[in-house]
């Protein structure tokens, strides 16, 4: 029987992604989660073969969230279910040791199937988001570059950014404008869209 633990915020996909995998005889739910904080704590309790987890979820996204439930519990494997498909966010995921990645709207049986071939210690990853993910290339922007992006993605301004992130506002326009060169944006805001496509924010 396979143990399968899922963290998606959406009520709705939750109940059905249960629903689909309580019909497989090989598997068992042994626990519902909505936020990514709660992944590791249940995960060390409940002892999961397999995490299903969404990527954006309240608390913590899921790709930290699968990196520090590598970190504390190796032997439960994690395939992100998502409906980002942006080829940064694969990069991201194969870095922090995620065994499968699989978009939402792909068929139901790919999860199914999904589930067991990682169970058995293989990978699983939408070729269609690996082509993608090798077009793009990793991101070109330093951590701190991708910090001030992320923070200023919110809508504050450079002030607030600067108080945020302790840094000098000379400094964080630095950064911005770094980050607009880097990515070949027009602007701040073609900046964000930029990188948010490609999954590197």
């Amino acid at each position: 029987m396979i143990r399968v633990l899922i963290a998606e915020d959406m009520h709705m996909i939750r109940s059905a992604l249960v629903a689909l995998l309580t019909l497989e005889d090989d598997m068992e739910v042994v626990a519902e989660l909505e936020r990514g904080d709660t992944v590791v704590a249940t995960a060390l309790r409940v002892r999961p073969d397999v995490a299903v987890l969404d990527i954006d979820m309240p608390g913590l996204d899921g790709l930290t969230a699968a990196e520090h439930l590598h970190g504390k519990l190796p032997g439960c494997r994690t395939l992100v279910l998502t409906g980002l498909s942006q080829p940064g966010n694969l990069l991201r995921a194969l870095k922090v040791h995620v065994q499968g990645f699989i978009v939402k709207d792909a068929p139901a049986r790919t999860l199914t199937d999904g589930i067991r071939r990682i169970a058995r210690g293989e990978r699983v990853i939408d070729p269609d988001l690996v082509a993608a993910a090798l077009e793009t290339g990793s991101s070109p922007l330093t951590a701190r570059e991708t910090e001030v992006l992320r923070v200023a993605a919110t809508g504050v301004p450079v002030t607030q950014i600067a108080i945020e992130l302790s840094l000098s506002q000379a400094t964080v326009r630095n950064y911005l404008s770094n980050a607009i060169g880097k990515v070949g944006a027009r602007n701040r805001i073609d900046a964000i869209r930029i990188s948010r496509d490609a999954g590197w924010l």
